[in-house]
């Protein structure tokens, strides 16, 4: 399962925030965006709990998170 977690920072604190979803083993990228959200990661997973489990308590939790936004990625 792959999503992509659109993330809202605190000023001053994208940069830190980035480099710490970027040592998560389930991320596959995380890059800053300009825009509504200040970063935006790329997620895999075995299952939803699984990519629950990385937003709630893997990346919400960084210093600087303000808000979340996860997309779950469908093949067409």
């Amino acid at each position: 399962m792959k999503a992509y977690i659109l993330v809202k920072i605190r000023s001053g604190e994208v940069k830190a925030v980035v480099h710490e979803m970027r040592k998560l083993p389930s991320i596959r990228s995380a890059e800053m965006t300009f825009g509504p959200y200040d970063a935006i990661a790329i997620a895999e997973a075995s299952d939803l709990g699984e990519l629950g489990q990385l937003v709630a308590s893997k990346i919400q939790p960084i210093p600087g998170v303000e808000q979340t936004l996860t997309c779950l990625a469908v093949e067409v």
